[in-house]
């Protein structure tokens, strides 16, 4: 699963004006701001929700034996080899 989100620009002075409407503007449609000065991003300004799934991703890529599972959990569910949701929640008794 590929999370997109719309990536919008503010320079820093609109950024300053615009700093307490952000909470709602980004609850209502989920998007990164890049903060630029000159042209050129030195900020990005995102939901919090976004920010922690960001902190998770890094957690899981930074330990080598999940990222291994991962992987082959990607291959089996390429070759077919995935499980039925029910037959697993019957095989772990839940």
């Amino acid at each position: 699963m590929t999370m997109t989100r719309e990536t919008k620009e503010l320079t820093t002075v609109d950024a300053r004006r615009e700093l307490t409407k952000l909470p709602e503007k980004l609850g209502a449609n989920p998007a990164t701001v890049a903060v630029t000065r000159r042209g050129k991003p030195v900020l990005a300004i995102m939901t919090w929700e976004d920010y922690q799934a960001i902190l998770e991703t890094l957690e899981i890529l930074s330990d080598d034996k999940a990222v291994e599972q991962l992987h082959r959990s990607l291959k089996e569910v390429k070759e077919g080899k995935q499980i039925p949701w029910q037959e697993a929640k019957a095989r772990l008794g839940a």
